[in-house]
């Protein structure tokens, strides 16, 4: 049945208020949705391989996330034990007359939690509390708002690994075309994003790494008491700080040289230790794999320079997800010049390199599942590595299959 023409409008215009609708939220939240993507071709390598031992789509999506994040927490984890450690030895060893100065409020707001009267009788008190009070619930405010954007990248990235190919079937049966474009468009975007995606991770192993590498061996040359504390551990966090946008690595090696060029006032030890840490920490640590090493490891299938501008241009036009949104526009661009735009311009007939669109499109490096973005397949007996992907069907006892 075909609508009217009134009727077609109307929907159009319905239409358009949604899809209004979902870019204001997509833009609202740009950021973490990109990132989410990140997680998810940073995870799905090892949701392949888990999906085929567990068979179960949900569990071997949490399993892939927790084997992405759970290094991260226990390399965090035992950087601030060394940190707690560290500052307990100073704060044993050291006047910390400044800091107790800094923690002045805090220390009063401890007090008046232990005597709660004092808040009834001296106005002072009060302020001291309301003042505390704010800067908490400003704090837990933020942490809160930082918890939230996680829960949404894990959740978004947990939902893309086990119902990703479902999406995409949907999407090629309602917009597919006969000559095989979209199935062959949507596969070339979806290698090369698990390239540069999962080059992202790569890049951030490689430089932690030559970090530790790199800062253990200055090490050995240090003066005595101006060597870098605990090298190895530093250069791990330089290369977890790389995945960081514009700042990166920074974060790392920036204080680690404030600390090494005032112990050597305080020393009057010489200054060639922290300048060669500095120099060294620049140009072998930061500078080298970030224009060098990513792009490489990043863009296997794209030109290294385009891909090398992306990365530099997308944080400076975006922000701090600029390092994933880049070069994310970039292969969607390259893409769609490549195999779309030589026909709308110049009507040369679309060659989407002899991609049938009867069957599937090629899977991302070999990690992926072999999915069947044309619903060809899905009336196939399920290999044993490879389950059918479909809606939850009861099973002969009664229950629902698992998902």
């Amino acid at each position: 049945m075909r609508l009217p023409t009134k009727s077609r409008a109307a929907w159009w215009a319905v239409g358009a208020v949604l899809a209004f609708g979902l870019t204001f939220v997509a833009y609202s939240f740009i950021g973490t949705l990109v990132l989410a993507v990140f997680v998810y071709y940073g995870t799905r390598p090892f949701y392949t391989r888990i999906l085929r031992r567990v068979r179960s789509k949900s569990v071997a999506a949490a399993l892939a996330l927790l084997a992405l994040t759970l290094p991260v927490l226990l390399l965090v984890a035992y950087a601030v034990a060394i940190g707690l450690q560290e500052f307990n030895r100073v704060r044993d060893t050291a006047d910390l007359g400044l800091f107790e100065d800094a923690l002045g409020p805090y220390l009063e707001f401890s007090d008046i939690v232990a005597d709660p009267a004092t808040v009834l009788s001296d106005p002072s008190a009060r302020r001291t509390l309301e003042t505390a009070l704010d800067s908490a619930l400003s704090s837990l405010g933020t942490a809160g708002n930082g918890l939230l954007h996680l829960f949404i990248v894990f959740a978004a990235a947990f939902y893309m690994l086990k119902d990703g190919p479902r999406l995409t079937r949907w999407v090629i049966r309602r917009f597919g075309d006969d000559e095989g474009v979209l199935v062959a468009f949507v596969a070339r975007v979806d290698d090369d994003l698990h390239s540069v995606f999962t080059g992202n991770l790569l890049n951030a192993v490689f430089t932690a790494g030559i970090g530790a590498l790199a800062f253990s061996l200055v090490n050995l040359i240090a003066p005595a008491g101006s060597g870098v504390p605990y090298p190895a551990l530093l250069g791990l966090l330089a290369g977890a700080a790389s995945l960081v946008p514009v700042v990166g690595m920074k974060l790392v090696y920036v204080p680690v040289a404030a600390y090494l060029f005032g112990v050597t006032v305080l020393n009057n030890a010489p200054l060639w230790f922290p300048v060669l840490f500095t120099a060294l920490a620049f140009v072998v640590v930061d500078t080298i794999p970030d224009l060098l090493l990513r792009p490489y490891v990043s863009g296997r299938n794209l030109h290294v320079g385009l891909v090398m501008f992306a990365y530099i241009f997308g944080p400076l036009l975006f922000g701090w997800y600029g390092i994933f949104l880049g070069p994310l526009v970039l292969v969607f661009v390259y893409h769609f010049a490549d195999l779309v735009l030589p026909e709308l311009v110049g009507g040369v007939p679309i060659q989407p390199s002899g991609v049938d669109p009867g069957t599937d499109p090629p899977d991302s490096a070999g990690d992926g599942p072999a999915d069947d973005p044309t619903g060809t397949a899905a009336d196939a007996p399920a290999s044993p590595d490879h389950p059918p992907d479909s809606d939850p069907s009861p099973s002969p006892d009664g229950g629902v299959a698992r998902e």
